[in-house]
């Protein structure tokens, strides 16, 4: 693998967590919580939503995680490029772990060695 494309991929990754965990951070905002729970429905849910930096933030990673890609995949096939990709749900799931409390169960952990393996045998060939 390339220095490019080592970067490229690791760009990739981390862009595509901070879109994931800004996401939920906007998402669970106790205030959206609050506007959804209290009458206000759907659109007051949403209106607090698009106040709210971390949505922005998450806008913003996605579209920087898109152009990444790109380039990213312009330089590997694509079946070795999507198992590359797929760090991406290892390190969110740890992540998720360690901002939000969620859980990981033995069978998401069995998940994320499995994923480990498959990245590491791709990257090994």
């Amino acid at each position: 693998m390339s220095n490019l494309v080592f970067w490229l991929w690791f760009g990739n990754v981390f862009f595509d967590t901070i879109g994931q965990l800004a996401f939920k951070a906007a998402a669970i905002a106790p205030e959206n919580k609050l506007a959804a729970e209290g009458g206000g429905g759907l659109v007051a849910y949403w209106c607090g939503l698009v106040r709210r930096p971390a949505l922005w933030l998450g806008i913003f990673s996605y579209v920087a995680e898109f152009l990444l890609w790109l380039a990213f995949l312009t330089l590997v096939p694509l079946s070795e490029g999507v198992l590359l990709g797929s760090v991406n749900i290892i390190v969110i799931m740890i992540l998720g772990r360690l901002f939000f409390h969620e859980s990981l169960t033995p069978l998401r952990l069995i998940g994320i060695g499995l994923v480990a393996l498959g990245v590491a045998v791709v990257g090994a060939f």
